[in-house]
């Protein structure tokens, strides 16, 4: 009997979902009505379809897809199929949430770099570093430096002189290789400074440190640099500042201009909070790259199709390529990041380990060496709709 049914009008204003969203999830299969007139078309709904209704749009308003309502509402009773449906869209939720306040950081930090931009130190000083050493930190990088004609900055390799250690650095906004190079002494200025008395103070109040320098040595002198260090020489002398970068090997030098432009704070940019940590051969790991699923995206560096990996870790700690098209399994983390720049990572210096820190879908993905802390490569993620 009809006076035992809800119209749809009834059903709108006692569910708060409205009549065209009723007839959508009739549409849908996900709530079709007790009956249909079958001459005025009319919808109507049975008393226990009101309490669907009402459950129906809670489900709607905290974000759970279609499929998964579908399921709830489908549901056997006591199968727990619905709680457990429910708790799934949970954990994405929360995985979001924290992978929304990483990224909130990490743009605030890119806000404050926008005001106040690091500038390399003008200070002119030389050093001298293991030539083996330094043509492992260029192998190590050059494959991250930018190529974009409107960021010249990024057109070149950073020499970032951090006390005892040289940090060689090279991003195109969507990947960074960073590279560390301990240096056997500290550095000394080119050019002697004028002796200056200074007064008493205790031994353990004079930092054993050298003061910070650096320069944005460009592309093609980063090349003659790693053609210099084939030399076989066993060190290398470098000077940097003052608008200029020299090395020298043995009998052979090279001079040129620095580029005279103010480097992005990478270090805002290293500074991640991975969830999960994983170890593995780095062969076997290209292996499955080259070889796995892709998909192609229209989201390249400059607006062409991208070729993507998804990388999945599951429950078990174990690393793999997804096959395409694929939801992730519960509990399993994904990551899209662009194929080739993921290949160049993983071929960059030849190691034989490889550690991967995975923090979610939108967090960087790092990819380390192990016993080189100092040495890795940051690959932003690529936004696939399935996997946020």
């Amino acid at each position: 009997m009809e006076s035992d049914l809800h119209s749809i009008g009834e059903l709108a204003r006692a569910s708060g979902l409205g009549v065209g969203t009723l007839r959508y999830y009739d549409g849908a299969d996900v709530l079709t009505p007790a009956r249909v007139d079958p001459h005025t078309g009319y919808r109507w709904y049975g008393p226990r379809q009101l309490a669907d209704a009402r459950l129906l749009a809670r489900l709607r308003r905290v974000g759970l897809p279609l499929a998964a309502i579908r399921a709830v509402l489908g549901a056997a009773p006591g199968s727990g199929e619905a709680h457990r449906v429910v708790d799934a869209h949970l954990r994405r939720l929360e995985d979001g949430l924290a992978d929304a306040r990483r990224e909130l950081s990490l743009i605030r930090t890119l806000i404050d770099q926008r005001e106040n931009p690091m500038t390399t130190a003008p200070a002119e000083l030389r050093l001298t570093v293991p030539a083996q050493d330094l043509a492992a930190a260029l192998d190590a990088v050059r494959h991250a430096v930018g190529a974009d004609p409107e960021l010249p900055v990024l057109a070149g390799v950073l020499f970032d002189l951090d006390g005892a250690v040289l940090r060689l650095v090279a991003t195109d906004r969507y990947r960074m290789a960073l590279a560390e190079v301990p240096l056997p002494e500290l550095p000394v200025p080119a050019v002697p400074l004028p002796a200056v008395p200074l007064p008493a103070v205790p031994d353990t109040a004079v930092p054993d440190t050298a003061p910070p320098a650096g320069a944005i040595v460009p592309t093609a002198l980063v090349d003659a640099l790693r053609a210099l260090l084939g030399a076989g020489a066993a060190e290398a002398e470098l000077t940097l500042g003052g608008g200029q970068f020299r090395a020298g090997t043995g009998g052979h030098r090279i001079e040129g201009a620095t580029l005279d432009l103010d480097y992005p704070d990478y270090r805002v940019l290293t500074r991640l909070d991975p969830q999960h940590r994983v170890g593995l051969p780095a062969a076997a790991l290209r292996g499955a790259v080259e070889s796995g699923a892709t998909r192609t995206l229209p989201s390249g560096p400059h607006g062409e199709d991208c070729v993507v990996t998804v990388l999945a870790l599951g429950p078990d700690g174990r690393l793999a390529v997804a096959p395409a098209d694929t939801e992730p399994a519960p509990g399993e983390v994904r990551v899209a990041v662009n194929r080739d720049f993921l290949l160049d990572a993983l071929r960059a210096g030849r190691p034989e380990q490889l550690v991967l820190e995975l923090g979610g879908p939108i967090a960087p993905l790092a990819i380390r060496t192990p016993g080189r802390d100092g040495t890795f490569s940051i690959l932003m993620p690529v936004r696939v709709p399935e996997l946020v």
